[in-house]
């Protein structure tokens, strides 16, 4: 499909990957727009009965990449732009899994930081190897999760904890993850197991499965369409200011950060 995502399909199941295994599947603009054209791709596929994500390489996906997203900030980017109905295109990549029509079920390893945690967020069901490192990193550049995460969240993670996380930006394992909330189980091998849970997917009755998937959605949707904006507009006041210059700053060079208030 591209250079970032690879896109395959047989007997009813589409095997989607991130292929940038030399960043760790880090996410660039690149990446970013192979996501989106591969829900595009996937709402208008016949005969597709779920889907399974995964990264290849080491990771599933360690985050944005900061160099590459950095030229954002003086480009023509609207983050406020509605690209994708309620979501701008970075929600998109992580939201647009939770309303295609089948269940999406996230195989993740290695590292899930940042975008990573919310890109497998959007999926169904999250399978992990124990040994994943995991963590809502965003605090540690100085800004919010924006890419879903407030939206897909709620439901999953108790309120307290997704705060503590967020404010913290800690890590956390694959197994400590599910008692979180942010992985369904975990396996030794997570694709495998979620290609073989997706094929006892697909032989159950597709349309039983897709209002299934409805119901479920409906049920856990709350008020999705303010939390897309919200995070937009809170992302939209962070980027580019003194103190999210000097998170980034200070990561990089891997010193304590010197923020004003």
């Amino acid at each position: 499909m591209s250079d970032r995502v690879s896109l395959t399909f047989d007997d009813g199941i589409a095997d989607v990957r991130l292929t940038r295994a030399n960043k760790m599947n880090a996410l660039d603009p690149p990446m970013i727009e192979a996501l989106a054209a591969a829900i595009d791709q996937l709402a208008e596929m016949p005969r597709l009965r779920a889907v399974v994500l995964s990264g290849e390489g080491r990771a599933f996906c360690a985050g944005l990449d900061i160099v590459s997203m950095a030229g954002l900030a003086g480009s023509d980017f609207d983050i406020m732009a509605r690209t994708h109905g309620s979501a701008n295109i970075f929600q998109q990549v992580c939201w647009g899994w939770r309303t295609l029509a089948v269940p999406v079920i996230a195989a993740v390893h290695g590292l899930a930081f940042g975008g990573g945690l919310q890109l497998m967020s959007g999926a169904d069901v999250r399978i992990a190897r124990p040994d994943t490192r995991l963590s809502v990193m965003e605090m540690k550049w100085g800004i919010v999760p924006d890419m879903a995460g407030f939206a897909l969240w709620p439901g999953l993670v108790r309120d307290d904890v997704l705060r503590e996380l967020t404010y913290t930006a800690r890590e956390f394992s694959g197994e400590e993850a599910v008692g979180l909330g942010f992985v369904t189980r975990t396996a030794d091998d997570p694709l495998a197991e979620a290609l073989a849970l997706a094929h006892q997917i697909a032989d159950r009755n597709p349309e039983a499965i897709r209002a299934a998937k409805r119901l479920a959605n409906l049920s856990g949707s709350g008020r999705a369409a303010e939390a897309l904006l919200a995070e937009s507009c809170e992302q939209g006041a962070l980027i580019g200011r003194p103190n999210q210059m000097e998170a980034v700053a200070a990561g990089l060079q891997k010193r304590v950060p010197r923020f004003t208030d």
